[in-house]
């Protein structure tokens, strides 16, 4: 019940009470004014009978004398108090005006009647006086018949009185009890009035405003300094307190879900700053093993709980393999074939566990679906990669799914950098090879022998440089057209590139010019690789619209070092002795010979 209805209740009780405690003091004194009405009444009825008796004595004493002593006086008094017994008869019939029941009348008649008869003898009495006749007036006024009268008249005029009484004793006793029982009833209201107001006081002012808003007022102020263990007071009351306490619950659940979200926004924040520190990370790779050294340290710490592998598409192969792997994930092959995994086939996220039911993917190596996710890292359109985890089972769908998010944020930036890798990778190997043979062209040549010629100087292992000539080519493009001749130089270029597969690097300097770098090969090793690749170019048969191009011959110069001198001038060594090749009749390996020690020579 709110405050304001019992306030009203208490209100309005306390107004009643209050009222009804006004109305017993009222018929309280109602009645006490009844109990004096009945007292006046009585003193006036008292008053109006004594003066009857009073005035019938005085009449006969007035009577008596004049009879006795003959003194006129005495008949002027009693004609006087004659008249004024006739006054007192005049009062005495408006007794019925003033509440004399018709019993209490009746007994005043009755001694009106004898007080009558005593005047009618007293004149008898004051006639014969009058007349010399004194024996017979005192006869008449000092009979005992008359004295029998004048004991009537005081025998009614007492039983009025009695009746009187008790009447009036009845009156006063009954409007006395009467006024005492609404005394005490006033009394009790009163204090009931009292009482009740105490009680509202306690109950409404303490109990239900005082320590409830006490309880608030704490509650508001440990929620004011956020402070949001303060848990509101839980009251069932249905009132403004009630409705205090659930605005203030609403507040906290307010602030709470307010702390929440910061904390979740502050996490993001964090996590995508990690992101974004992973992403300047990528971008900076030189290669796919720094890419994969960067995946495998950021990984874990954006997922701290979720196991999972990276994959990278082994183009030569057709296969996914494990580039790096982070907290021990349980499935997933280490290898396997694209067709193996539905993310990769369908290009996007699959999860074999979630909200829809799905199949769990071939390289899981299980049958029954584990709550594993597999996102696929594309450029345009083409699979390059994969990203695997492996999902918690004890964390709640909402940390999965937010997780989720950012783990599509860190494939989508891992194949980016990946994409841009290999696109790297791609226009670094068309700005280093040649387009017609494959094989590295002269600047990775020149990068190369630099790198070999530091190595070799600096451990002073054997190197060894072979420089090849085609022979004659120039009759190739003019007697077959340059078809002919692109075919011949492919040719040339697969049997140096399958001949040093293993050790070695060939490249194409222009035109039919061709040098091999074989480090570690000392300069017998060195003239035994080029004699194989000599009968192999030998060997070769090759055919142009139908026509046979006859056969293909080169010219070989060799030079190694420590052999012919310092490393830095191999080529210039083997250019001299394949010149010399050239000259002495084409289709030879010469080696280079020292002069002075220092320097290479023809």
């Amino acid at each position: 019940m709110r405050l304001s209805t019992i306030t009203n209740w208490a209100y309005g009780a306390t107004v009643a009470l209050t009222l009804f405690s006004g109305v017993t003091m009222l018929m309280a004194s109602s009645a006490e004014e009844r109990e004096r009405a009945a007292v006046a009444q009585r003193a006036t009825f008292d008053q109006a009978t004594a003066t009857l008796e009073e005035d019938v004595y005085r009449l006969t004493e007035q009577a008596r004398g004049f009879v006795i002593s003959g003194d006129p006086s005495h008949l002027i008094a009693y004609r006087r108090e004659k008249e004024a017994l006739r006054s007192v008869e005049q009062r005495i019939a408006h007794l019925r005006d003033v509440g004399a029941s018709e019993a209490e009348l009746t007994a005043l008649r009755q001694a009106m009647h004898w007080a009558d008869a005593l005047t009618d003898e007293q004149e008898t009495a004051i006639r014969a006086a009058q007349a010399s006749d004194a024996g017979t007036a005192r006869t008449i006024l000092f009979g005992d018949e008359y004295g029998r009268e004048l004991d009537r008249v005081a025998a009614q005029v007492g039983k009025f009185q009695y009746m009187l009484d008790q009447r009036t004793d009845h009156a006063v006793t009954r409007a006395t009890d009467t006024a005492r029982q609404w005394r005490t009833m006033s009394e009790i209201m009163l204090g009931m009035t009292a009482l009740l107001f105490l009680c509202v006081l306690y109950f409404v002012l303490k109990q239900r405003i005082l320590r409830p808003v006490v309880r608030l007022s704490d509650v508001v102020t440990r929620l004011a300094a956020q402070d949001y263990d303060a848990i509101p007071p839980d009251t069932a009351h249905v009132d403004e307190i009630g409705d205090m306490a659930q605005a203030i619950r609403i507040f906290r659940e307010n602030g709470l879900e307010r702390q929440r979200l910061e904390k979740e926004r502050d996490a993001d924040r964090m996590m995508r700053d990690l992101i974004s520190r992973l992403t300047q990370r990528l971008q900076g790779c030189d290669n796919v093993s720094d890419l994969v050294d960067v995946v495998r340290r950021f990984a874990p710490e954006i997922a701290p709980d979720f196991p999972g592998r990276l994959y990278i598409h082994d183009n030569r192969r057709n296969a996914m393999t494990q580039a790096c792997g982070w907290l021990s994930p349980v499935y997933s092959r280490g290898e396997f074939p694209p067709s193996a995994c539905w993310a990769l086939r369908r290009g996007q996220t699959h999860r074999p566990i979630g909200e829809m039911v799905d199949i769990p993917c071939e390289h899981l190596g299980v049958t029954d679906s584990v709550s594993t996710i597999c996102i696929p890292l594309a450029a345009q359109g083409e699979s390059i990669g994969m990203l695997y985890y492996e999902e918690p089972t004890n964390s709640s769908a909402d940390h999965r799914e937010r997780t989720g998010q950012y783990l599509e944020m860190l494939a989508e930036n891992i194949g980016l950098a990946l994409a841009n890798l290999r696109l790297r990778d791609a226009l670094r190997e068309m700005a280093m090879a040649d387009a017609l043979t494959g094989l590295p062209n002269r600047r990775q040549f020149d990068a190369m022998l630099q790198t070999l010629v530091q190595d070799a100087d600096r451990h002073g292992t054997p190197l060894a440089c072979l420089m090849v000539d085609i022979d004659h080519f120039k009759r190739f493009n003019d007697s077959y057209g340059h078809d002919a001749g692109d075919a011949v130089l492919r040719a040339v270029g697969n049997v140096l590139g399958d001949s040093l597969r293993e050790h070695g690097h060939a490249f194409r300097l222009g035109g039919e010019e061709f040098v091999i770098l074989m480090p570690g090969f000392t300069l017998d090793q060195a003239l035994g690789r080029a004699m194989q690749i000599q009968r192999r170019i030998q060997d070769l048969r090759l055919g142009h619209n139908g026509k046979e191009l006859g056969p293909i011959t080169a010219s070989f110069g060799l030079s190694a070092f420590p052999d012919h001198g310092r490393p830095d001038r191999l080529l210039q060594t083997a250019d001299a002795a394949l010149l010399r090749a050239k000259s002495e009749g084409r289709d030879r390996i010469l080696v280079a010979t020292v002069r002075d020690g220092a320097s290479a020579a023809a």
